[in-house]
């Protein structure tokens, strides 16, 4: 019986724990650290729904946080973060409900290649820096657009809150690595939100390991923005980017192995 007391607590403190550490290190990223947490939730026996859900609530409370810091920093670029989440915001739920009925091997198969092509992208390609407010303003409308609609339903089917679909793209149109990051990172909080609510709907959620789980997302999210504003290049931030990115798609494609 004293066992079985204690196997509550000792998951919420691990949970804390691997939230804080993956938090961090993904904040400097800006991609939230849902896709790690939800396998990691899963394999210590919280229910697939309920991981879901919780890893995307912590994505909007790590970036909440973070994207305070990065507003202080003037790091945000509104013009560009608000058409993406208004879309996001939409489309999100309807990819969260969408987990009941679509088969996901596929998409996952087709998200992990996009990932890798990202990442390169990230590591070897060279855009050509431009000034805020400046080049073809169709293109960034039409690439908003398509931001919104495809990371807002993949990231609410996923579970993975869209910033990977939007890092990249933003560093391809001659953003600022930094800037991209801390951008995706404000719109994470909006589409991860809009997608927890799709999946809170589906299932139970354990109060005291979200409460625990938050703690360890704020901590990391406050020390993942601070290290990538005061202690990183933004070649460094790229390079990170583009790590992060490799790690997800090979994590995406192990699962699909038998």
């Amino acid at each position: 019986m004293a066992k079985g007391r204690l196997i509550v607590p000792v998951l919420n403190i691990a949970a804390a724990g691997i939230v804080f550490l993956f938090t961090t290190i993904l904040t400097i990223a800006g991609v939230g650290s849902a896709f790690i947490v939800i396998p990691t939730f899963y394999w210590l026996g919280v229910p697939l729904t309920e991981a879901m859900a919780i890893g995307l609530l912590l994505n909007a409370i790590s970036m909440t946080f973070a994207s305070a810091n990065y507003i202080r920093y003037k790091l945000v670029l509104f013009k560009t973060a608000v058409p993406i989440i208004i879309l996001a915001v939409i489309f999100s739920p309807l990819g969260a409900y969408s987990t009941r009925y679509f088969p996901k091997n596929a998409l996952i198969l087709l998200f992990a290649l996009f990932l890798i092509f990202a990442a390169s992208m990230m590591l070897f390609y060279k855009p050509k820096k431009k000034a805020e407010g400046q080049g073809d303003g169709g293109k960034e409308l039409k690439t908003g657009v398509g931001l919104g609609i495809g990371a807002g339903y993949l990231g609410g089917l996923l579970g993975v809150g869209g910033g990977n679909f939007i890092v990249p793209a933003l560093v391809w149109l001659g953003v600022d690595p930094k800037k991209a990051s801390a951008t995706t990172a404000f719109i994470v909080v909006f589409a991860s939100l809009s997608g927890f609510f799709g999946h809170a709907a589906t299932g139970n959620i354990s109060g005291n390991l979200l409460a625990f789980s938050a703690v360890g997302s704020v901590a990391g999210a406050l020390l993942g923005s601070w290290l990538m504003h005061k202690k990183l290049d933004a070649n460094q931030v790229k390079k990170m980017i583009g790590i992060v990115l490799y790690v997800i798609a090979a994590k995406m494609a192990w699962g699909l192995l038998p």
